[in-house]
């Protein structure tokens, strides 16, 4: 028969050991689900729950076999939600070829067919059970293996397999999708364990947005003058009326000076102009003269009337 040589197990590294105490990836949270008391060693005084680091190490290899087991790196779907995770996940994605979902995740990805980004996945790996409920139970109903970091108090619903870890701080999160990333390099052959990887894992950590100081150094040639904030309010009102008063004493007195506000003397000081002359028109039109009054009418006394009143003509109705 031929000789059966014993499966060779990778030991934990000394250098590992230390980076996964150095991130705290062995804290776990104070409350702890049932399922997952097998991967606790024991609880701190304060109540946080202290992870079996070797278990943690024995799953790692296990996920890391699943996912070489996949021919086609893209059918495997890597799922990070949380605002550690994002960058971390992108990160393992962009070295080991695989698929991921980063920021937000889409209902109807891996159950609905009409959907523009539907997929169909052959394995997801999932940053956080309780986060990715949504990507998990959809798995779930398509019958796709999840696995999934899991902390003290994760649910373990349709998860497959579970890495228990400190899957919430931020140095925990980038430091286990390294390890995973270079053990599934490792696997593949594309790198030997006799060297180490040249990526580092501050390139998987998640990094805040620093605000710049607010006082910069700036020549004084070089500096911009602010802009002047115009008053609001009660105050803009009282300042635009005493403006409003200071143009109106410019006004009165360029006109007590004989000039307009464009600057142009006042025709007031130029000789008067003559009136034109009145031309008569064709007889019948309106510019000719109103003709005299016919002999007898009311005008013949003036227009100061008087108490006798008009003297018609013969003949007229005021004869009588």
């Amino acid at each position: 028969m031929p000789e059966v040589k014993p499966e060779v197990k990778h030991t934990f590294q000394e250098d590992d050991l230390k980076l996964l105490l150095a991130a705290n990836s062995h804290l776990g949270a104070r409350n702890c689900n049932a399922p997952m008391k097998k991967y606790i060693w024991t609880r701190r005084q304060e109540g946080a729950h202290v992870i079996n680091v070797g278990k943690t190490w024995e799953k790692l290899q296990l996920a890391a076999r699943i996912i070489v087991a996949i021919e086609n790196p893209q059918d495997v779907v890597v799922i990070g939600l949380t605002q550690n995770s994002q960058r971390a996940v992108f990160k393992y994605a962009q070295h080991t070829g695989a698929s991921y979902i980063g920021g937000r995740y889409t209902p109807g990805t891996f159950s609905n067919q009409i959907q523009k980004r539907y997929q169909e996945p052959r394995l997801i790996v999932c940053s956080d059970p309780y986060v990715d409920h949504q990507a998990i139970k959809e798995s779930a109903l398509a019958n796709v293996p999840v696995i999934a970091f899991c902390d003290a108090d994760s649910p373990l619903r349709f998860v497959d397999v579970a890495i228990p870890c400190n899957n919430k701080g931020r140095l925990s999160v980038a430091l286990m999708w390294w390890l995973l990333a270079r053990e599934v390099n490792y696997l593949r052959g594309s790198l030997s364990r006799s060297e180490p990887w040249e990526v580092v894992v501050d390139l998987f950590l998640y990094r805040e947005e620093k605000k710049e100081d607010e006082e910069e150094l700036v020549a004084p040639s070089e500096a911009k003058e602010e802009k002047k904030e115009e008053p609001t309010g009660t105050a803009g009102l009282f300042k635009n009326i005493e403006a409003a008063e200071d143009n109106w004493d410019e006004a009165k007195t360029k006109l007590s000076a004989g000039f307009t506000e464009a600057g142009d003397p006042l025709a007031a000081t130029a000789a008067p102009v003559a009136p034109a002359p009145v031309t008569v028109g064709a007889e019948g039109s309106w510019g000719a003269p109103a003709p005299a009054p016919a002999e007898g009418t009311w005008a013949e006394n003036g227009s100061g009337g008087g108490a006798a009143g008009p003297i018609g003509v013969q003949g007229s109705w005021a004869d009588s």
